[in-house]
């Protein structure tokens, strides 16, 4: 029997803090070797397109798959998890929160490990549902004072402003443009669907860490080769996954003026194999691609919690 979670049940269990040790682990076991995952693959129609990332993470007994597709109605996202001993089908999840969820946590992994300990004003590009992931996320690895949001839909960018507050007691204000967005930011998030730089590189202050997530397809670019040249270390959550698809590394690499062996992986880093920031002074930089195995720990995880806790339904399928 497998079990179907779905959204409700999703958001019954999964907390920020539980996201970020799953997928703080889970990248330490990737970049030891200990965990595996195959890049995004895509089948595109005239109206819709196929997404699927799949892998498996030994440690906690899975293997599967996140398939998704996107339409003018919509993104639909359901992640697959199986036994990786029986093979048989475990649990069949809806991922939409989930996805919100593990992508913002990812942030918060390379905030953690990236960003100055006194880190306490970010700036986010971006109002959209994946930003509240990723503020919640940074909220949760460093004391934060202020949150700059800018999005150029005014009315969206003050309700998101006020919901933020409400719901982590934080000052989370509209910003009037994007140079005020990166300007006096211990860390900026870029979290659009944008097909060209959101922000100058000349804004870029030295100690400053970025989080670009919102660029994992060749036709998106958040930000600029100025921006690139200034980050060191260049870090991405998995080196093929960047090289195949990051759209803000992408030019910098078909140039030369950036080659695969300089980048990084974040489990790399919290592993100790390869340094992260080493000056405060440092502008660091995390491109974040999304990975199968982060969310197949973490649907592995909340089928543990949801058959202790009673909730979830028991399909027969896939037995």
């Amino acid at each position: 029997m497998a079990l179907l979670l779905k959204e409700k049940d999703v958001e019954q269990l999964l907390t920020m803090p539980l996201a970020i040790d799953l997928v703080e682990r889970v990248h330490k076991e990737y970049s030891a070797g200990n965990a595996v995952d195959v890049p995004r693959e895509r089948t595109r129609q005239p109206k819709a397109a196929l997404h699927i990332l799949q892998g498996a993470v030994p440690s906690a007994g899975v293997l599967g798959y996140k398939a998704y597709t996107s339409s003018r109605e919509g993104i639909r996202f359901i992640v697959y998890a199986f036994n990786a001993d029986r093979g048989n089908l475990d649990a069949i999840v809806e991922a939409n929160f989930l996805g919100m969820i593990r992508t913002g946590a990812a942030g918060g992994v390379a905030a953690k490990w990236l960003a100055r300990p006194e880190a306490k004003v970010a700036g986010v590009f971006g109002a959209g549902w994946q930003a509240r992931g990723q503020i919640e996320a940074l909220a949760a690895v460093r004391k934060l004072e202020r949150v700059k949001v800018y999005s150029r839909k005014a009315e969206k960018l003050a309700a998101f402003c006020a919901r933020m507050r409400d719901s982590l007691g934080l000052e989370v204000v509209p910003s009037a443009s994007p140079e005020e967005t990166v300007r006096g930011s211990d860390i900026v998030v870029t979290i659009t669907t944008s097909a060209t730089p959101v922000f100058d590189g000349d804004w870029v202050e030295p100690g400053l860490h970025i989080n670009a997530a919102g660029s994992n397809s060749l036709l998106r670019q958040e930000i600029d080769e100025a921006t690139v040249r200034k980050c060191s270390p260049i870090v991405v959550d998995s080196r093929p996954a960047a090289i195949k698809e990051a759209g803000d590394l992408l030019p910098a690499l078909e140039k030369g003026r950036l080659h695969a062996g300089q980048l990084v992986e974040i489990g790399e880093v919290m592993n100790g194999t390869r340094p992260g920031r080493g000056l405060p002074e440092q502008v660091t930089l995390f491109e974040s691609q999304g990975m199968a195995i982060q969310d197949l720990i973490i649907a592995a995880e909340l089928a543990k919690m949801a058959r202790a806790k009673g909730l979830g339904t028991e399909v027969d399928v896939g037995a």
